[in-house]
């Protein structure tokens, strides 16, 4: 059974459950935290360089409900630090119910121009990453009766042109899913959302023109929104007890015909 959101004002605050989400300060994390937050959970808001933002959604929700949230810096990308990460959520909270892996970098790899820092930060931060907190999480989640909710990409199992070590990594990250909810089974359930066209990278990666061309492949002809990808976990994460290994591609249906 999934965990219960407790309502009530003197129980809240210890038996709520506790939900650490990576990358979480802004964009679809920050979205995902306000969807949980707002269906009664405690939020720990993982940030390693956007702390300002973190600090100010912690202060927003905390607004909402005193203490519900709270805000642990950490290099996912360096694994030292990633057990000493979830042991502070436990010291902070008391539980650990839930992990949502969203943290991720995104830039192309031209095969050809793929260097040791490249394989470094997208196989860190969309595989390696995960990896370590589903094992560092495991013992916590095992007690609460948790979930893991990774967050992968339609292109993990249809590769973007110019971006084979992201694609790869992601492809990764969804084997690692599926192979998770095997070996923590039948404790914590371990699935995936993977969204198509939600929001356009910050660095200007697609111009209008490719913009316009992968929204008409899409069925709904239109982008999606974080809020999209948020509804889709918290479903998994507090309403889905019998959806474990699974991967629900949130794109608007641009996988059912994409063939690149």
């Amino acid at each position: 059974m999934p965990f219960a959101v407790t309502q009530t004002t003197d129980t809240l605050m210890t038996q709520a459950p506790v939900m650490l989400i990576t990358g979480a300060a802004r964009r679809v994390g920050a979205a995902i935290a306000t969807a949980l937050h707002a269906s009664g959970a405690r939020i720990a808001l993982h940030a390693r360089q956007s702390v300002a933002e973190a600090e100010g959604l912690a202060a927003q929700l905390n607004a909402v409900r005193a203490d519900s949230a709270a805000v642990l810096t950490a290099d996912l990308l360096d694994t030292s630090r990633i057990t000493p990460l979830v042991a502070d959520v436990v010291a902070r909270f008391g539980r650990l119910d839930g992990l949502v892996c969203n943290a991720s970098s995104f830039f192309p790899t031209p095969l050809g121009q793929i260097g040791e820092a490249d394989w470094h930060d997208l196989v860190g931060s969309n595989f390696k990453a995960p990896l370590f907190l589903a094992q560092a999480a495991a013992p916590h989640l095992r007690a609460a009766g948790g979930c893991i909710i990774n967050i992968t990409d339609i292109h993990a199992e249809r590769p973007l042109a110019g971006y084979p070590l992201y694609a790869a990594a992601k492809g990764a990250l969804l084997t690692l899913t599926r192979a998770l909810a095997i070996e923590l089974a039948p404790d914590v359930r371990v699935n995936a959302v993977a969204p198509g066209p939600i929001l356009w990278p910050e660095d200007g990666q697609f111009d209008v023109a490719e913009r316009q061309a992968i929204v008409q492949h899409t069925l709904l002809k239109r982008a999606g929104t974080p809020e999209d990808i948020a509804r889709t976990v918290r479903f998994l994460m507090l309403d889905a007890p019998y959806i474990t290994g699974q991967v629900i591609n949130v794109d608007g249906g641009r996988s059912a015909h994409l063939a690149t």
